[in-house]
């Protein structure tokens, strides 16, 4: 049975998840995602390279790294996954910059440290429980090897990602977007996608997804989420969100409470 559980505490989003015929499409995260693999093999092409997270393993993703998602076999997978927003990241280290060079890990202190957390959200315990085990957490990956200077944003790409933010809640102009960068049509399409590893439409609904996921969160209201972000209606924003998150935008605004 396919299971996707969420909960949010402490600025953290916590997903504890089993799933067996379930398959994520190709998307990305704004925030740094780090989970664990509790049951089973989970498989995933990252940056166009072939991963696969065996028990106990700790899964690692970048801000905007582009991956899917799947069961290795019938069997199944189970497994918790935490959400972190960057600015935070970077409060809790300091100020210092994180980029995972390593997709996964097999340390048992972090994936302890993610476990911990992930149960203390998911049963809602006291806020300030979870900030103290978050805290523990990215003292944790402090203290890994998987913290290096992250790589030099590309300009092209950092523009054109800015027009599409600002532009959340109309469909994607591509001839306004290569138009800005002296480009054809086409020319805009193939230059996003060597560099970011995904088609500008594609970039461009994640980004409305998640920023619909992010209003959810703060108004509790569906239908708003829709029309703020450009969805025809709410099958539309149910079909996408589910790809991405493996549940209805709907349910997700139940699970929240």
């Amino acid at each position: 049975m396919e299971q996707f559980n969420y909960k949010k505490s402490a600025e953290i989003l916590a997903l504890s998840a089993s799933m067996t015929d379930f398959t994520y499409k190709k998307h990305c995260h704004e925030e740094y995602a780090v989970g664990v693999t509790l049951r089973g093999i989970q498989q995933y092409t990252l940056d166009g390279s072939f991963q696969a997270s065996h028990r106990n393993g700790v899964m690692l993703f970048n801000p905007e790294q582009i991956h899917d998602g799947s069961s290795y076999d019938r069997a199944g997978i189970d497994y918790v996954m935490l959400y972190i927003k960057p600015d935070l990241m970077a409060e809790l280290l300091g100020q210092q910059e994180l980029h995972f060079t390593t997709p996964i890990v097999y340390d048992r202190e972090l994936a302890h440290c993610i476990c911990n957390l992930s149960h203390a959200v998911q049963s809602g315990a006291d806020e300030s429980l979870s900030s103290e085990l978050l805290i523990r957490l990215a003292n944790r990956l402090s203290h890994t090897e998987i913290q290096t200077p992250r790589r030099i944003n590309n300009a092209f790409v950092n523009k054109a990602k800015e027009m599409m933010y600002c532009s959340l809640d109309q469909v994607l102009k591509l001839d306004d977007l290569a138009r800005e960068f002296n480009l054809s049509k086409y020319q805009f399409i193939r230059e996003f996608k060597a560099h970011t590893g995904t088609s500008p439409y594609q970039f461009f609904l994640n980004c409305k997804v998640e920023h619909a996921k992010q209003f959810i969160e703060k108004n509790r209201d569906i239908y708003s989420a829709v029309a703020d972000y450009g969805f025809t209606d709410l099958t539309h924003l149910n079909r996408h969100f589910k790809s991405v998150f493996g549940i209805t935008a709907y349910e997700y605004m139940l699970q929240l409470g």
